[in-house]
């Protein structure tokens, strides 16, 4: 199954942070490649340097959720985020989806480094900020519905269903590849699962007692 859209109709404003998000980790991709190995050694988040000079290697927190390891990655990072992101910020307003986006990134880079510590591999992508938002969407929307592009057809599928699928792989795949990924790289498994973790409890934090989500610029 390959998700190729949402229902947008209830949808109230231009999801500008979505798009800028989307431009930024395009435009930073395009910079990656530009500086090559050099470049991604110095930007990502690698664990045992970090843990050995925290307050120096704080910019990398940031600058490795923009980074991805090639055009796939980037690609299926992007879908995602152009589908469910729009509808998450269109609930959270503006600023606080940045903040919420921001925060799932560092939620799930903390959660891939409790299990690799004395790593030394570079960790890259925004993966894990974007399993925020589809914890996020999950609780926003659980009556939604997402086209999917079946073979050659398009169907849809209720959200749930398509999310997951998605949440069932990363479980099953973290578990079986938290000790080979900290030495020989690879799919940041555990940072998806910290990513979706942070977004679902920040989504009941941003609903409050009465369980409408808090409106923002």
């Amino acid at each position: 199954m390959f998700p190729i859209g949402d229902d947008d109709t209830a949808r109230r404003t231009v999801p500008l942070v979505t798009y800028a998000l989307i431009a930024l980790n395009v435009v930073f991709f395009f910079v990656e490649l530009s500086g090559g190995d050099a470049f991604v050694g110095k930007w990502a988040f690698v664990p045992r340097r970090f843990l050995a000079n925290p307050s120096g290697d704080v910019p990398t927190l940031f600058a490795s959720m923009f980074m991805h390891a090639g055009w796939v990655h980037l690609g299926g990072n992007m879908l995602y985020l152009w589908i469910f992101g729009d509808n998450v910020e269109d609930r959270f307003g503006h600023i606080k989806f940045i903040i919420f986006y921001l925060l799932c990134g560092l939620a799930a880079t903390a959660a891939q480094l409790a299990f690799s510590v004395g790593s030394t591999v570079p960790n890259l992508g925004a993966s894990g900020a974007i399993a925020g938002v589809l914890g996020a969407y999950i609780l926003l929307f659980p009556q939604g519905s997402v086209k999917v592009l079946q073979g050659q057809r398009v169907v849809q599928m209720p959200a749930l269903i398509v999310i997951g699928m998605w949440i069932v792989l990363q479980f099953f795949s973290g578990i079986g590849s938290i000790s080979n990924t900290a030495q020989t790289g690879g799919v940041a498994y555990m940072a998806h699962i910290g990513g979706f973790a942070a977004g679902f409890m920040l989504t009941l934090l941003f609903r409050g007692r009465g369980g409408s989500p808090l409106k923002g610029a």
